[in-house]
């Protein structure tokens, strides 16, 4: 049902369907800030596991084996072959 208005053409605050689509507003206000409150958690795909401070634990299989291609990756990184690279993009 449409929105009753005033003689000055303003919404009618008194009337029920103003009443109830306030109160839907707010109900939709509410939830969109309970599901912006909630924290993001991205799904890794490896089973390593991580600290309550979300780094890699490595005393585990998986984040040894992950701690290991992190070093070979920042060993790499310097290598001459890479240097030369980055000197020509």
């Amino acid at each position: 049902m449409a929105l009753q208005k005033t003689a000055s053409g303003k919404v009618d605050k008194r009337t029920k369907e103003y009443k109830e689509m306030v109160e839907r507003a707010k109900k939709a206000r509410a939830a969109q800030k309970k599901a912006k409150s909630k924290p993001t958690i991205k799904k890794s795909t490896s089973a390593a596991k991580r600290r309550s401070d979300g780094k890699l634990d490595q005393r585990t299989k998986a984040g040894k084996e992950a701690a290991a291609r992190m070093a070979k990756a920042r060993k790499a990184k310097g290598s001459l072959k890479n240097r030369i690279k980055r000197l020509f993009k």
